[in-house]
């Protein structure tokens, strides 16, 4: 629902709100009709207070009176933000001063309240500055998430494995709060389910995050979780939030958490049971509200079984459990993902591919797709960018052919490329390179791959002589190391 139409009593839901005025009758007087409205509402009576409540209550929303008995409002505002630039701080004061409201606005407050007060309007003015940084947050995680939010990665199939996948998505997505464990292979869509549920679920206008566990190094993974106080490490000037707090009303999204480290797992296991975590340098704990969401392309049941991941966290992430299916179990599917895809690619490169070869069709079909999904896309894709006919056609397509079952190879037949038997590697001033095929034949893809590999052990693995004895630039080189799993 868009921001605009929200109603009211939306609102408030667990936003907490700090009022610090050194006079009892103004925090009582402001409190009342906000904890009517529904908020959270913890008062201080001093500077000294507010920085100790700050800390324990995590508050949302400060409201500062800029005079007080210990230290000057516009100082606990300087400092407040320092330490959170999101908080939100509007000013009360009851001498409003051009230069103190230039000097607030700049220190980054977000308005001003004036005594003595309207109190419809005050509910008036947090209710706005609520709405004005829920924008704000909404604007940030949309830019930032744009590119992985393109049709182009769109669930689509109508097998009956896919009909089925649906169906769970669906009922994961009625349950706002309850963990979800999705298993696949690689390519299959786990992190488009994940969206998928989220999309649909009652968190659907709070943010999505994404961490990647097998991308971020282990000694800075809890750092991306849970964030860090000031001080907590040696470059740590200022507080940072970690994921779950980013996401706070959202979904965080626990890619690839097979290659999570066992003492990270039991903190995770704690902030599923509890709905708690602590900050790095932390002194207390914040509250979660956040749904987790995790995806492997292994075998977490057999990896707990052996003690290479917890059993007790796998139990509570497999209550609800999603396994998407590999892309040759569902082929009936491949003709409506080719279509989808060319609808997409012609229109990102100007190119007008209006039908598929049937021959090509059949190609793709006869194909085991061990990328899945994501192998087929880019195939698609890189037969659009290079083509530029009305039919996509098999030479269009860039894949390994088919295979017969063959009998097991006699072992003299080595089943990779390797230079010739009795041959000796070449020399700079060869002329020619003598390789040797196996029997039962090889794929293109496996000798580029081995004459690559074979590249970087001539020049003991520096890229940027191997692309030049391979006449390509370096660039391409590591795009096709990172292609072949050589990086």
């Amino acid at each position: 629902m868009p921001i605009a139409l929200r109603r009211e009593k939306d609102m408030p839901k667990k936003r907490r709100i700090l009022i610090v005025d050194d006079e009892h009758l103004i925090r009582w007087s402001l409190s009342q009709p906000l904890l009517k409205a529904g908020y959270i509402v913890e008062t201080a009576a001093t500077g000294k207070e507010a920085l100790v409540k700050k800390d324990e209550f995590n508050p949302h929303m400060i409201l500062l009176d800029i005079k007080l008995p210990d230290m000057s409002g516009m100082d606990l505002l300087k400092q407040f933000k320092e330490e959170d630039e999101d908080l939100i701080v509007i000013m009360i004061t009851a001498y409003a001063h051009v230069n103190s409201a230039v000097q607030a606005f700049q220190y980054g407050a977000e308005d001003y309240i004036g005594k003595p007060f309207n109190l419809e309007a005050v509910r008036h003015v947090v209710r706005q500055a609520f709405e004005k940084k829920l924008l704000q947050d909404e604007v940030n995680y949309f830019r930032r998430s744009i590119d992985k939010m393109t049709d182009q990665e769109a669930l689509i199939g109508n097998s009956p494995v896919m009909i089925e996948t649906f169906k769970i998505i669906n009922r994961c997505a009625q349950t706002n709060d309850m963990t979800v464990l999705i298993m696949g292979e690689s390519g299959t869509g786990k992190e488009l389910v994940a969206k998928a549920i989220h999309a649909h679920s009652g968190r659907s206008e709070m943010p999505f995050v994404e961490v990647n566990c097998a991308a971020i190094p282990d000694s800075l993974l809890e750092n991306e979780l849970f964030g860090h106080e000031k001080g907590a490490y040696t470059d740590a000037g200022k507080r940072q939030k970690g994921v779950f707090e980013m996401a706070e009303g959202g979904t965080v999204f626990l890619d690839e958490i097979g290659d999570m480290p066992l003492p990270m797992q039991a903190k995770i296991l704690k902030v599923i049971e509890n709905k708690r975590y602590r900050r790095l340098g932390g002194g207390r704990d914040i509250e979660v509200d956040a749904r987790i969401i995790a995806a492997t392309n292994q075998d977490l049941e057999a990896m707990a079984a052996d003690g290479r991941f917890r059993a007790d966290l796998f139990y509570r992430l497999n209550v609800m459990s999603i396994n998407l299916h590999p892309l040759r179990q569902r082929k009936s599917d491949i003709p409506h993902l080719i279509k989808h895809f060319m609808g997409i690619f012609n229109q990102a490169y100007g190119r007008s591919i209006e039908s598929v070869d049937p021959r090509a069709t059949e190609m793709l079909m006869n194909y085991e797709w061990p990328g899945n999904v994501r192998e087929l896309r880019n195939t698609i894709e890189r037969a659009i960018i290079i083509e530029d006919e009305k039919i996509l056609r098999p030479e269009h397509l860039y894949i390994p052919q088919p295979r017969t079952p063959q009998p097991a190879p006699v072992p003299d037949y080595p089943q990779r490329p390797t230079l010739a038997p009795n041959v000796p590697p070449q020399s700079e001033g060869d002329d020619a390179l003598q390789i040797s095929l196996p029997a039962n034949g090889v794929s293109l893809e496996e000798i580029e791959k081995r004459i690559i590999d074979l590249a970087l052990k001539k020049h003991a693995g520096n890229q940027t002589k191997a692309a030049r004895f391979l006449k390509v630039t370096r660039d391409t080189l590591r795009y096709r190391m990172k292609k072949f799993d050589l990086l």
